[in-house]
């Protein structure tokens, strides 16, 4: 929040507050210091009839005077005036532009301006700025022409793609890099929910729809934290986990479910043996199902994931950073060469 210059009281004590308030929370949902505020102050002021609170302000029988100016200077210079003639405290009703222009030209008023403070009346609760993700892919879906052609299956790429860059920095430590790239992840989800809502014949669904979805299965696969299940620690989770998404595709299906289920096959290849490998260990499958005894490329290749395995190593991690290594030395041969 925007700290404000040091600033005289006004003859009575009159204090100008501006009262910011967070375009994600409904109006009217204030905190009681912000309502206890408004209703004792001497005036209540606003730039625009248009502004969110005014209508709430109005149900609850406080009347707001609308003051329209150009610059915050000439904002200031007014709000210092209404302070000035007030026999209360001024109460301003931030914009949606925020309160930082107005504090600096507070500042800058002869003798420091009023006595002025910032009070939030409403918070955000974390998550809510994917309220603004889903505003701005609303606006982009129906006004970039780029945006408004896309379908699901021309996005699939830039899903496969951004989901490797932010692998990608996770394995460089690339923290600033990580979280740019997680954003462009939840750009994809956002986007392909938004290009889903669009239809009408009955297989559509919104960001909402997407959210509830997994938060339902994940209030259904953690009955330990959600419900009366005990559990002895991380493997027994897994255990319960697995156990509750093979009865969920038998009531699904109608089949005897089988513990390979969902695997996706468009995975790449090691992370696809591992996983498969993963899946038949939980379920106590014999391991030596992973040792085909046949010949080839492909089974040495298997049985080196089994191998990983075994001493607790990814093997498509394994690999990547085998490639890194080689693509280190490969540079380091070049620079050495030139």
């Amino acid at each position: 929040m925007p700290q404000l210059p040091e600033s005289h009281p006004t003859a009575g004590g009159t204090r100008l507050i501006l009262l910011a308030t967070s375009p994600r929370v409904a109006p009217g949902l204030l905190t009681a210091r912000a309502w206890d505020t408004l209703r004792a102050a001497g005036r209540v002021l606003a730039g625009s009839a248009a502004h969110p609170q005014v209508p709430a302000l109005a149900e609850a029988g406080i009347d707001c005077g609308i003051r329209t100016v150009g610059s915050a200077a000439e904002l200031a210079s007014l709000l210092a005036q209404e302070a000035a003639a007030a026999t209360g405290d001024v109460v301003w009703l931030v914009g949606p532009d925020g309160s930082e222009a107005l504090v600096d030209a507070l500042g800058e008023l002869p003798g420091g301006g009023p006595q002025a403070e910032v009070l939030a009346g409403s918070v955000d609760l974390p998550g809510s700025r994917l309220l603004d993700l889903v505003v701005t892919m609303d606006t982009l879906r129906t006004g970039c022409p780029w945006d408004a052609k896309q379908t699901h299956d021309s996005l699939a790429p830039h899903l496969i793609e951004e989901s490797y860059e932010a692998l990608e920095a996770l394995e460089n430590g690339d923290q600033v890099a990580l979280r740019e790239e997680l954003g462009d992840v939840l750009l994809q989800v956002a986007f392909h929910a938004r290009v889903a809502a669009e239809r009408t014949d009955g297989t559509g669904y919104t960001i909402d729809d997407v959210a509830d979805g997994i938060v339902a299965k994940l209030v259904r696969r953690h009955p330990h934290v959600f419900g009366e299940v005990e559990v002895s620690g991380a493997d027994e989770v897994k255990q319960n986990w697995d156990a509750i998404k093979a009865a969920e595709r038998a009531a699904k299906d109608g089949q005897t479910p089988s513990a390979l289920d969902g695997v996706p096959f468009g995975q790449p290849a090691l992370a696809l043996a591992a996983q498969l490998q993963r899946r038949a260990e939980r379920a106590g499958i014999p391991a030596g199902l992973a040792e085909p005894g046949e010949p080839g490329l492909g089974e040495e290749l298997f049985r080196l994931v089994a191998r990983a395995r075994a001493a607790g190593l990814d093997p498509e991690l394994e690999l990547r950073a085998a490639a890194r290594r080689y693509r280190d030395r490969v540079h380091a041969w070049e620079r050495n060469r030139a």
